[in-house]
């Protein structure tokens, strides 16, 4: 073991501290039998550079399918390729709202503590991506939001504008890995709104070209059916949201609204959330909850990090692959 994980085990023992660790250890047993895991990426993880652990974690085969916000699936590209240009903000809670819109007058789009440059970022991955989308709708093809983006860095062509350690983005190493990614409520984003406006504007000429949620939950079905077969599953939750309630209910909907072949429930699960517990909500809802929905059964190893993502994250990924 490396020294984080040294230290996880010395003096992480008891409350918050000891289900991080708790729940990384488990992680990993889940994977000793032969299991595979799911993440899913609520936030902003990919703007508070997630990527720096989850790329190795990728690589290392600890993850085996990613659900996650059309956000984070942009802004791991975003952070790619502009950033120096990105402006760090400590005093953000103290910003007035004049100050709020002078940084919009820069064209700086703030994100807690971390501006995202509009023109370095955002446009220039929109040049490219737009290209991709109207070269498919005049083929008449048609593909998923990742489809695209992985298609764009596995040809190399935003290669000239990294400018951070390649080996830190996710999204690379899911590309090089043809990891399978779920992107519910892609419009929910920032190229999903630019896609929209282009659709409108009649520069794409078929809304279809890009695949929509439904087909992704239909292919998430398929996904989950073949690797069920072999392996248990286990789902590791980051934050709440769509990018966790539209994966894990790929469970019930095979055995309650398809029926024809049933699957087993999640083999594990584990969710980071600062979403105290309370009334009608998903991302504060406790894990046995998810028992009476078909999500997981009694059996299924349950963990609750009521705790800061972008701190937790990286100490658990760190744990696992024995950092």
């Amino acid at each position: 073991m490396g020294s984080i994980s040294q230290f996880i085990d010395r003096h992480y023992r008891h409350f918050n501290a000891a289900v991080l660790k708790d729940a990384a250890d488990a992680y990993v047993a889940h994977l000793d039998r032969g299991g595979k895991m799911m993440i899913t990426l609520a936030g902003a993880m990919s703007t508070a550079e997630l990527g720096v652990s989850l790329a190795e974690m990728i690589r290392r085969d600890k993850v085996h399918a990613i659900a996650c916000t059309g956000a984070n699936l942009e802004e791991d590209l975003f952070n790619l390729v502009a950033r120096s240009n990105y402006v760090r903000l400590p005093n953000y809670r103290e910003l007035s709202p004049q100050q709020e819109e002078e940084l919009l007058r820069r064209h700086l789009n703030r994100v807690t503590d971390t501006c995202i440059p509009e023109e370095e970022a955002i446009r220039r991955i929109e040049r490219v991506v737009i290209d991709e989308w109207v070269s498919a709708a005049q083929k008449k093809e048609h593909a998923f939001p990742h489809e695209f983006l992985f298609k764009i860095l596995k040809e190399c062509r935003l290669k000239k504008f990294y400018e951070i350690d390649p080996g830190d983005s996710w999204m690379i190493a899911a590309a090089h890995k043809d990891l399978p990614v779920f992107v519910p409520g892609w419009e929910d984003s920032t190229l999903g709104n630019i896609y929209a406006a282009r659709c409108i504007t009649g520069a794409i000429t078929d809304v279809h070209t890009v695949r929509s949620g439904i087909e992704y939950m239909i292919a998430l079905a398929d996904w989950y059916r073949r690797v069920s077969q072999e392996s248990s599953i286990g789902f590791f939750q980051i934050g709440g949201g769509i990018a966790g309630d539209f994966p894990i209910c790929v469970v019930p909907m095979l055995n309650q609204d398809v029926v024809s072949m049933a699957v087993p429930e999640w083999g594990y699960f584990c969710q980071i959330s600062d979403s105290t517990t309370s009334f009608g909500s998903y991302s504060g809802a406790v894990p046995n909850e998810k028992i009476t929905w078909g999500k997981l059964n009694v059996d299924t190893p349950r963990f609750v990090i009521e705790s800061d993502a972008t701190i937790v994250a990286p100490l658990i990924f760190a744990k696992i692959l024995g950092w």
